[in-house]
């Protein structure tokens, strides 16, 4: 079975990160998370997968070079211009030549759904579209999606008043749809699948939902970023939380080579080549390869991604350091800061909450 995949947003809220990479190619403890989405799709039977791309195709595209990840074929469709979440679709499917029932998955959207259980719904149904819910505490950033008791959509009301809710379901980002979703969306221009085609489809009495109470986290934020993190950690997803992890006991565990001679206090991870130097404290962290904690120094709380490094006697709290970032000596990085590639922070400054571009 094919899916659609939407990769293509800019991914302006983990900014300064995303300005030299798409957010889908940010590591989630040391693996692309585009690869745990694809994953995921691939042990329900999703073989090949059209990226629906727009921002920095490239980087999708250099990473993937035989058109493999995660063990899912890959195609590209690269939009010329913005043409919205129904327009992505049309434009993605078309490009891939599906012609059958096919999935629709958010690229920054973290799930351990049963795809399977929602097909075997949608097909049952003899449903148009079908989507994924999930129940949130507050509803009011995302899309609201009460049913009647066969599942069938009611309304889909986009980021509702909290106190205004009709339910605490929400849209997921998971889709099942059928060839002639296509013809609903109007070629050349955006046209946005929460507020156009799937009210059209409600209209129509063809959209479906079924609610899912499994894992599920939209990654999209710093917040959540770092959540994602600590749930593979913390053993809230089952399994490793990263490829070729080892488990060294205490919470903590290695990927490859990395060199200890500090205290590393679990839930952790350090990739391959780090270092944590003698009299560094590393608790609650996921340390990316070839990452330099030195002496005297505490990361706690915080992810440090490939290459960078907190100096002597510095301090990160609850923050993000982007690949190849540095923190000079005395430094003190406090929560939710995030540093972009490259970024620098001076000896003795402190940054509190900040974005700070490379």
């Amino acid at each position: 079975m094919k899916a659609v995949v939407l990769v293509g947003g800019e991914g302006t809220r983990l900014r300064p990160l995303t300005l030299s990479v798409p957010k889908q190619m940010l590591p989630v403890v040391e693996q692309p998370m585009i690869e745990r989405v694809l994953g995921q799709l691939g042990r329900h039977g999703i073989d090949e997968v059209v990226l629906s791309l727009g921002y920095l195709p490239d980087a999708f595209m250099k990473a993937y070079p035989d058109g493999v990840a995660a063990g899912v074929r890959l195609s590209y469709a690269i939009e010329a211009k913005p043409l919205g979440t129904a327009g992505a679709i049309r434009f993605s499917a078309l490009s891939a030549q599906i012609d059958g029932t096919f999935v629709v998955a958010n690229g920054d959207v973290l799930t351990d759904m049963d795809l399977g259980a929602l097909l075997e719904f949608h097909r049952a149904r003899g449903a148009e579209g079908s989507i994924s819910l999930h129940p949130v505490d507050d509803p009011s950033t995302f899309g609201v999606v009460p049913t009647d008791e066969t599942g069938r959509v009611r309304a889909f009301v986009e980021k509702p008043a909290r106190e205004e809710a009709p339910t605490h379901l929400v849209n997921a980002g998971t889709y099942v749809l059928e060839p002639s979703f296509l013809d609903r969306v109007p070629e050349g221009r955006q046209v946005s699948v929460e507020r156009e085609t799937f009210p059209a489809m409600v209209a129509d009495g063809t959209l479906y939902a079924l609610a899912d109470s499994s894992y599920w986290l939209d990654a999209g934020t710093p917040e959540t970023y770092l959540k994602a993190h600590w749930d593979l950690l913390e053993g809230r997803r089952p399994g490793p939380p990263a490829p070729g992890a080892k488990d060294a006991g205490g919470g903590v565990w290695l990927v490859g080579s990395p060199r200890v001679q500090g205290e590393v206090r679990g839930p952790a991870l350090l990739g391959d080549g780090a270092l944590v130097c003698p009299g560094a404290l590393v608790e609650k962290a996921v340390v990316g390869r070839g990452c330099v904690i030195a002496s005297g120094a505490r990361v706690v709380g915080s992810v440090l991604l490939a290459g960078a490094m907190v100096g002597w006697g510095a301090t990160v709290t609850g923050s993000i350091l982007g690949p190849g970032s540095c923190v000079g000596a005395r430094g003190d990085v406090r929560p939710l800061s995030v540093l972009g590639h490259r970024a620098s922070v001076g000896a003795g400054a402190v940054v509190a909450g900040e974005r700070v571009p490379g």
